[in-house]
């Protein structure tokens, strides 16, 4: 499956954007779909996760209950919902998939897309 992420960009603290994941080649609900982020220096850190049919998520403690991931099986796509965002909150974001497995863990998703960044003002 190929992935691409979408909807980056520069918002202002306390802001909302939402990304999205669009598969191409598969359908996407075959797949557990997981957000990952990369800020500048740091290594790259599990933000959500949702499961094959949408009904289990994960999600990072430092973006829980402002941070929504969901399915949109019409648009064959996963999103983020990003709302109440904080500087901290500024990386590339990055949307991955594996066959079966809800985790956290970066080295569990086999496929990858680009990233999109998100840039937070204060």
């Amino acid at each position: 499956v190929q992935l691409q992420a979408s909807g980056g960009g520069l918002v202002q603290a306390g802001g909302s954007l939402r990304l999205s994941c669009a598969a191409s080649g598969r359908t996407i609900s075959n797949y557990v779909i997981a957000w990952f982020r990369q800020a500048p220096g740091k290594e790259r850190e599990f933000v959500a996760t949702i499961s094959r049919s949408g009904t289990s998520t994960r999600y990072a403690d430092s973006v829980k209950g402002r941070f929504t991931i969901s399915r949109d099986s019409a648009e064959n796509t996963v999103l983020l919902q990003m709302n109440s965002l904080k500087p901290e909150d500024t990386a590339v974001y990055y949307c991955a998939a594996d066959d079966y497995f809800l985790s956290s863990r970066s080295d569990e998703y086999d496929y990858w897309g680009q990233g999109t960044l998100v840039t937070v003002s204060s």
